[in-house]
């Protein structure tokens, strides 16, 4: 192949192609220059709306140039991979305070080794059929400012909820980076930002964790708080949190862009019926039962206590089998620590005033 090679659109319709047969649905190529969003991260960390997700601090010099990620990094090869399951009835069972609700990316297989391994059969087809070339592959699993790059890669635009949103497919998929030093054609084509004056998102927060659009306050929001938080969640967010026991999806259920998106990978269909389990019978699993019912799934990232504080707290927001709910809630107190007694002994509370 001659030295004109990297500009050829051949070379990204090949690599497109290959992408989409290993089940990515959406890819693009961007240089590893994130300056441009070095700013927003700095303000953002100053702010102190990271919380205790110590790891934005650190290696932050990783962050801003990922070339001291991977020396000899000229390109990025950035990924989608949508998630949706189908018919998970999502509004439903958020309007059911007994049933427990689980952030849709959660209700299956994990994403990070099905993604890596993917990315990892791309690389290696760009060495059989493009060029040999040094490579690492990603997902949430190193220092780097993936939206950004996703952005930059022509993906779609970062949403006012400050997630990636896709004209084409909304916001339900997750994306992945491969790192390389073969100096592939950068994609061309951006998507425009399209939220225009829609602030249905940030309406929409439970615990209004958006100070102002484009801008997430993570210790206000309830995928923080059920999943990274440490110690007993701030007592005038738990009703606010009514049912959602892992994660939230409430400003992607209202944004307008996701009546586009399209039924995702199955292996991200729900596992276990965790589309529709009751506060009350989550609460009851053992932690064999938890183990064995998690394994390869997003939720083991909570732990087994952090899943039952949650809950705790969805049973105290519940309506219905409130002598029930009590008895079950007052088994387990003394079990697991100081942090669920408290969730328990508020939920028991709360039960009781309203019965």
């Amino acid at each position: 192949m001659d030295g004109s090679w990297h500009q050829s659109d051949e070379v990204l319709a090949k690599l497109e192609a290959k992408a989409r047969e290993l089940g990515f649905t959406s890819i693009g190529v961007t240089d590893p220059d994130v300056s441009e969003h070095v700013p927003y991260l700095d303000a953002w960390l100053e702010s102190g709306f990271h919380g205790s997700m110590e790891w934005f601090e650190r290696h932050l010099d990783l962050r801003k140039d990922p070339i001291r990620l991977v020396e000899g990094t000229q390109r990025i090869i950035s990924v989608r991979l949508d998630y949706l399951p189908e018919n998970t009835d999502c509004i439903e069972i958020l309007n059911d305070p007994d049933k427990a609700y689980i952030s849709r990316y959660a209700l299956g297989r994990d994403y990070h080794k099905l993604m890596r391994k993917r990315l990892k059969h791309l690389g290696d087809w760009l060495t059989d059929e493009i060029q040999p070339h040094g490579f690492r592959v990603f997902s949430d699993s190193a220092p780097i400012l993936e939206k950004h790059l996703a952005e930059k890669a022509g993906l779609g635009w970062i949403g006012k909820h400050t997630l990636l949103l896709s004209r084409n497919a909304g916001s339900w998929f997750f994306l992945g980076e491969l790192l390389t030093d073969c100096p592939l054609p950068l994609t061309q084509k951006t998507e425009q930002a399209r939220c225009g004056s829609c602030t249905a998102c940030l309406d929409i927060c439970p615990t209004k964790a958006f100070p102002k659009p484009y801008q997430l306050d993570a210790t206000q929001c309830i995928s923080y708080l059920t999943i990274e938080h440490k110690g007993a969640i701030p007592e005038e967010l738990r009703a606010p949190m009514g049912n959602r026991v892992f994660g939230c999806d409430d400003c992607q259920l209202v944004c307008p862009w996701n009546r586009y998106a399209s039924v995702g990978d199955p292996a991200f269909a729900p596992r276990h019926a965790l589309d529709n389990q009751s506060l009350i019978d989550l609460f009851q699993w053992s932690e064999e039962e938890f183990l064995l019912k998690t394994e390869g799934s997003p939720l083991r990232r909570a732990g087994f206590v952090k899943f039952l504080e949650n809950i705790a707290i969805g049973l105290g927001n519940s309506v219905s089998h409130t002598a029930q709910a009590i008895a079950i809630l007052s088994l387990k107190r003394g079990m697991h620590g100081a942090v669920l007694d408290e969730h328990i002994d508020w939920a028991i509370s709360r039960l009781k005033s309203r019965a």
